[in-house]
């Protein structure tokens, strides 16, 4: 993940052009469907490592296809707690906010 991807990514959510999983005629996705959306696909790629690492074990799968899969997991793990990071700091600036 680059900061590139993390822009081109944004501007499509602003846009509206990722899928958000819910209803064919539903109004605007929120936040928090979002980041639904992102740890579901945090978490499919976790198992989908878990998978290829288990099938390597049994003598079943290729070497290359783990450290893909791990690859893919440790940059989907990576972009869930930097957004984390984001959200905890500007909650944070918000809470300094004088009333």
């Amino acid at each position: 993940m680059n900061p590139l991807m993390a822009a081109k990514a944004y501007a499509a959510i602003q846009d509206g052009a990722l899928p958000t999983g819910g209803a064919a005629g539903a109004g605007p996705s929120g936040f928090a469907d979002m980041l639904t959306s992102v740890m579901g696909d945090m978490t499919a790629t976790s198992r989908a490592a878990e998978t290829q690492m288990a099938s390597a074990v049994q003598g079943q799968g290729s070497l290359i296809d783990v450290v893909t899969a791990v690859s893919s997991a440790e940059a989907s793990l990576e972009t869930v707690m930097a957004v984390r990071d984001q959200v905890i700091s500007a909650y944070q600036e918000i809470m300094r906010m004088p009333i």
